[in-house]
């Protein structure tokens, strides 16, 4: 994941941990209904790459939209990782599976 600055270059974030997607959710006291595998921590990831800055305000709020995309009732069960899946085939990143597993 990156995020791209003024003059259009891509910088490229490190992504959170588990442990501290962990911590920042602890931190604010959000609680997932529908945590499966790291679901949310991509969501997390996702949510700092493309809307930290904007629409996103601060940390906070990052651990919220967590929690509404991850519990959203019109959702389904693992609707991050098709996200990430979807992502990948629509920008022609390979995914190394073996790695994966």
């Amino acid at each position: 994941m990156y995020k791209v600055d003024a003059t259009g270059a891509k910088n490229y974030i490190t992504p959170m941990k588990k442990e501290v997607v962990d911590e920042l959710l602890k931190r604010y006291n959000i609680k997932l209904e529908n945590k499966v595998s790291y679901d949310y921590v991509f969501a997390a990831n996702m949510c700092f790459a493309d809307y930290m800055g904007s629409s996103i305000e601060d940390e906070r709020h990052v651990a919220l939209f967590v929690k509404d995309y991850v519990d959203d009732e019109d959702g389904y069960s693992e609707l991050p990782f098709t996200r990430f899946f979807a992502d990948c085939i629509g920008s022609g990143t390979p995914i190394n599976w073996e790695d994966m597993i």
